[in-house]
Formats: structure tokens, C-alpha cells, sequence
């Protein structure tokens, strides 16, 4: 039986205090949840989520790791601008 190839995603969640929280991850649906039940980052734990706003799918760990880090020194106007282009396609 052929081995599933791994897939890593960036992800942007908007927390209750209206903040954005950029991670990455290799199970978003799971990452998630570990945030919201405060297990997930410091950052979570301090300002619940409230909605998953953003996601995008990487071939390697490096990858999403470079892009999480490109997003995360974004402004929140470029951040919000990067989800909303993603909205619209």
C-alpha cells in the first residue's frame, strides 16, 4: 500500500478580542480545536478564537514554516488583504 504524502498548511485564525493569529500545521481541522480548548498557543490561550479565516496547503514543512513567517511580518491591512484575496476565488 503507497505511503499518503504528507501536506502542511498555514493557517489565520480571528480571535474574539479581533486580533489574527497566523500558524502552520500538517492537520488544521485538529490544530483548531487544540486552540480553542486552550492547547494550543500562548498566544489562544489569552485570546480565544473565534473563526478560522484563512488556510493554504504547502507540499513541504519548510514551506509552510517560510510562509508563516513571511505572513506573520505582514500589517493586519496586508493580512486581511492576503485572506480577503482568497475569499474571492
Amino acid at each position: 500500500m503507497k505511503e499518503k504524502h504528507k501536506k502542511y498548511y498555514v493557517y489565520i485564525i480571528l480571535t474574539v478580542t479581533d486580533k489574527l493569529y497566523c500558524g502552520y500545521t500538517d492537520d488544521v481541522e485538529k490544530r483548531y480545536k487544540q486552540h480553542i480548548s486552550g492547547k494550543g498557543a500562548k498566544f489562544t490561550r489569552a485570546n480565544k478564537p473565534l473563526k478560522l479565516l484563512y488556510t493554504k496547503e504547502f507540499e513541504t514543512k519548510s514551506q509552510a514554516q517560510k510562509e508563516e513567517y513571511r505572513i506573520k511580518h505582514l500589517t493586519r491591512k496586508n493580512k486581511l488583504q492576503l485572506i480577503n484575496q482568497e475569499v474571492l476565488k
